[in-house]
């Protein structure tokens, strides 16, 4: 499993400005969490989505991602991850 963090960067309210993706071996999300700026939370696993959703395509590499201007990304820790997970409700 890889764990994801990226900062996307912009001015529209009605989407998150944080997400946290658990990635398998095979680049697909298995969890998902996405915060917004006004401290709303979404997430999404392979049972229950609550204001988010797992993406049906991989997830790009590190670089891919972080080509685009708006998105801040980088690899965290499995116990980073789980501690946003937990804190999801």
């Amino acid at each position: 499993m890889r764990y994801l963090y990226i900062k996307w960067v912009h001015k529209n309210p009605s989407d998150p400005v944080h997400l946290y993706s658990e990635i398998g071996d095979d680049s697909y999300e298995r969890r998902r969490v996405e915060i917004w700026a006004d401290g709303r939370k979404g997430f999404a696993d392979e049972s229950e989505e609550k204001g988010a959703s797992l993406s049906s395509m991989k997830v790009p590499s590190l670089k891919e991602i972080a080509a685009q201007p708006e998105f801040q990304p980088k690899f965290i820790e499995a116990e980073e991850f789980q501690k946003i997970w937990l804190k999801r409700r």
